[in-house]
């Protein structure tokens, strides 16, 4: 089994070196990009398992970064950003990223979060051909494919994961503080926020009808067609 790879996109050099360093001492095989253009071609030469991708970038930023290459290849992408401002998180969850870290992070935090992410999505691959059907929505695991109304659907790896976990427990409501320990594995620390941006991008691409609010505890999965 080859070694997993990580493409870090970062264009201040002793942040991208710091990053690399330490996820090179986890096991990883690390490739560093420092503007945007860069890190799409890499990202389609390389195809990396997963992105650890900063906001601010020249060439372009990182938000078109993530559009371009999840619209690719499905892929974590674990974002940075510099500051904690709600908007930019809330827009980089919403163009595919599946984590973030505000700067500055501790590298022992960083790296796992992406041990998790990549986690999540080994256990996906290794949970059998098992097709989960609610309504008109049909999700294989197997292939990581979504359908509905017989039209395939794009999702990111956390999408999908947010997805079969509702589709888990149909009707169920599901509190945004055990989704967040469930689908991203952090008990802790995380912010609800993320559970919020992930269900609104679950709404527009396969409709506003799919998913209940329930307000004040969290989400369920509606069964009608």
């Amino acid at each position: 089994m080859r070694e997993r790879r990580v493409l870090v996109v970062e264009d201040e050099r002793t942040i991208a070196e710091s990053v690399a360093t330490r996820l090179r001492a986890e096991g990883f095989t690390v490739e560093i990009a420092g503007d945007g253009p860069t890190a799409v071609d890499q990202f389609r030469t390389w195809r990396p398992d997963l992105v650890v991708l900063d906001v601010m970038l020249p060439g372009f930023d990182g938000l078109e970064v993530c559009r371009r290459i999840q619209g690719d290849r499905p892929v974590p992408v674990l974002m940075l950003t510099a500051r904690d401002d709600e908007t930019d998180l809330l827009v980089g969850l919403a163009v595919g990223a599946d984590d973030y870290l505000t700067k500055p992070f501790s590298m022992r935090e960083l790296a796992a979060r992406v041990h998790v992410l990549l986690r999540r999505v080994e256990r996906a691959a290794a949970a059998g051909p098992s097709t989960l059907t609610v309504g008109d929505v049909e999700i294989n695991q197997a292939e990581r494919r979504v359908l509905r109304d017989g039209a395939e659907v794009h999702l990111t790896p956390t999408e999908f994961d947010l997805l079969v976990h509702l589709a888990g427990r149909p009707r169920a409501v599901l509190p945004r503080e055990r989704l967040l320990a469930d689908v991203w594995g952090w008990a802790e620390g995380g912010s609800t926020r993320t559970v919020d941006s992930h269900v609104k991008a679950l709404r527009r691409k396969l409709g506003a009808d799919l998913i209940r609010t329930v307000h004040g505890v969290g989400y369920a999965l509606e069964t009608q067609s």
